[in-house]
């Protein structure tokens, strides 16, 4: 015959002993709290009882009276044992206790509390339940009896329906840490947003002012541009002195210094425009670079003028001088290798051609006083030699043995005056003179003394249309005074023609050719990789320029 146990009704209170138990109990074992029997009657007039409840397990805090209305509720020891098998931690537990004091339930273990919540149709660890349990929990705290009456109030029955006028939808409200989180990542990321775009600006543009027009020029060196052929040479001016200029400091001077106004001089022709037409006369220059298969940017129009061709001239033909070495150095391209080397050679005969006219030039420079003065001397010595067969025609020949005849002459009537006078003398010493030898001898002192009168007018006195012998003597020795004078300037200028021509025949310069032009193999332009590089620097440096006068253009504007 089976029993059925009596309805019995517990009422179990914890203490401040068995609450401090409990939470020691709790801390080592979750789940499990220290229980105080309470021997107080109950209402219907029996005692409580412990003895169904578990040894070490304690009720929770605050829990109410709770009754045993059913046997399935007061036969649910194996139900009990089956939650502990499930291995629940003690959170769990807490969790379980706390919700059924939430629902009104009056469990007598943690394991019950989970037992009970199960039976009722509620899952204690259902996020939504937890989440609800710590809203209500708040107001709890507050009011006891407000949370209980609002826990019976919300006790959730399953299955039932959802209020329509139950806010459902999550909470706005966020905490100030969350908020303030939320509002820098909400920074960051339009930081990073602004970062992408700033940096998808300046890749664009440095693709479209940069990369594009490096690629179009690398595309123009790679494949569309004629290759050059270039043909190197050098040469050297030297003199026939080896440098020296007739002594002093200018035979102190090495070669390429005294040469090197003349190696200036020769490099500024073949890289004038006369050498350009001189050439194109000869070898077609025009002709070559106006050919239709070289590209456009080097081709020369058939129909472009000198100055045009001229530019393209000095773009292929490129000059150096070397003032330590005194060489010169030249290199010619075209599109033709060898004609090319022909270009070079022609050059080369023009610069040999420059140098003998220049030499040629100082040569004449050097002698041309000299012969000017020669000529001059020339030129005088004819005019007293002529002066002098002048004279010598319109009188005698030899004016000095005339006078040198006359004064013979003067000397001898002289002498014999005087004989004649000592004879008239000793007649008239006589006391009785013979009259007719004393008058014979004054007649012949008369006659001598009329010579001797008349010759030295010869001397002295000028005739009728003709000068005196004297000044004709006189005229004819400056005429000779005069030749003898000119021959002297004469010897003297022939003299110094002659050392000036030794001189310039030490200024003479010649061309010697040290590196010959020979045709070359392979192409030395377009330079591709170099080109594209430099194209791309260049580009960027300009991209650079432009970037910084606007940005502080901007900046002054802003300002």
């Amino acid at each position: 015959m089976t029993t059925k146990p009596k309805a019995r009704k517990f009422r179990i209170r914890r203490s401040a002993t068995a609450q401090q138990a409990g939470t020691g109990a709790s801390q080592t074992a979750p789940g499990n709290a220290a229980l105080a029997p309470d021997a107080t009657p109950s209402p219907q007039g029996k005692q409580t009882d412990t003895a169904d409840a578990p040894q070490g397990e304690t009720p929770p805090e605050g829990a109410r009276i709770g009754q045993v209305a059913s046997a399935r509720e007061t036969g649910s020891a194996q139900t009990v044992d089956d939650i502990r098998k499930e291995g629940l931690t003690g959170r769990q537990l807490r969790m379980a206790r706390r919700m059924a004091q939430k629902h009104g339930l009056a469990p007598t273990s943690d394991f019950d509390a989970v037992r009970l919540l199960r039976v009722r149709g509620i899952d204690p660890f259902q996020r939504a339940n937890i989440l609800e349990l710590v809203a209500t929990d708040g107001r709890a705290e507050t009011n006891p009896a407000e949370s209980a009456d609002a826990a019976q109030s919300q006790r959730i029955q399953l299955p039932q329906t959802m209020p329509i006028a139950r806010q459902t939808l999550p909470s706005t409200d966020i905490s100030p840490a969350d908020r303030r989180a939320e509002e820098i990542m909400a920074i960051q990321r339009d930081i990073g947003r602004r970062r992408r775009r700033k940096l998808l600006l300046l890749m664009s543009r440095l693709m479209a002012f940069v990369m594009l027009p490096t690629i179009v020029v690398g595309y123009y060196f790679y494949a569309i541009a004629t290759p050059m052929y270039s043909t190197k040479s050098a040469f050297l001016i030297l003199s026939a002195d080896g440098g020296s200029s007739g002594g002093g400091l200018g035979g102190l001077l090495p070669s390429q210094f005294a040469t090197g106004q003349d190696a200036i001089a020769t490099q500024e022709y073949l890289q004038s425009k006369d050498a350009m037409l001189r050439l194109d006369g000869d070898v077609g220059f025009r002709a070559h670079f106006s050919q239709p298969w070289i590209d456009p940017l080097q081709r020369l129009e058939a129909d472009a003028s000198n100055e045009s061709a001229y530019s393209l001239y000095k773009k292929y033909v490129k000059l150096g001088y070397d003032p330590t070495e005194g060489v010169i150095r030249m290199e010619v391209s075209t599109a033709d290798p060898a004609v090319s080397a022909a270009f070079s050679e022609h050059l080369i005969t023009y610069a040999e051609e420059r140098v003998d006219e220049l030499s040629q030039e100082k040569r004449q420079d050097a002698v041309k006083t000299a012969i000017e003065s020669l000529d001059q001397a020339k030129a005088d010595r004819r005019s007293a030699q002529q002066m002098l067969v002048s004279l010598q025609e319109g009188s005698i020949l030899d004016p000095e043995g005339e006078i040198a005849g006359i004064r013979s002459l003067i000397s001898t009537v002289e002498l014999q005056m005087q004989e004649k006078q000592l004879a008239l003398n000793i007649q008239l010493n006589n006391a009785r003179p013979n009259r007719a030898r004393v008058e014979a001898l004054e007649s012949e002192i008369d006659i001598l003394q009329a010579e001797l009168t008349r010759q030295k007018s010869r001397l002295t006195q000028a005739t009728e249309g003709e000068s005196s012998l004297a000044s004709k003597t006189a005229a004819i020795q400056m005429a000779q005074a005069d030749l003898s004078t000119s021959d002297l300037v004469l010897q003297s200028a022939l003299e110094a023609k002659r050392q000036s021509e030794i001189e310039a025949n030490k200024q003479v310069r010649y061309l010697t050719v040290s590196v010959r032009p020979l045709p070359s193999q392979d192409a030395s332009y377009p330079r591709s990789f170099e080109n594209t590089i430099l194209a791309f620097l260049i580009f960027s440096g300009i991209y650079l320029m432009i970037s910084l006068t606007a940005s502080v253009l901007r900046e002054q504007v802003s300002s």
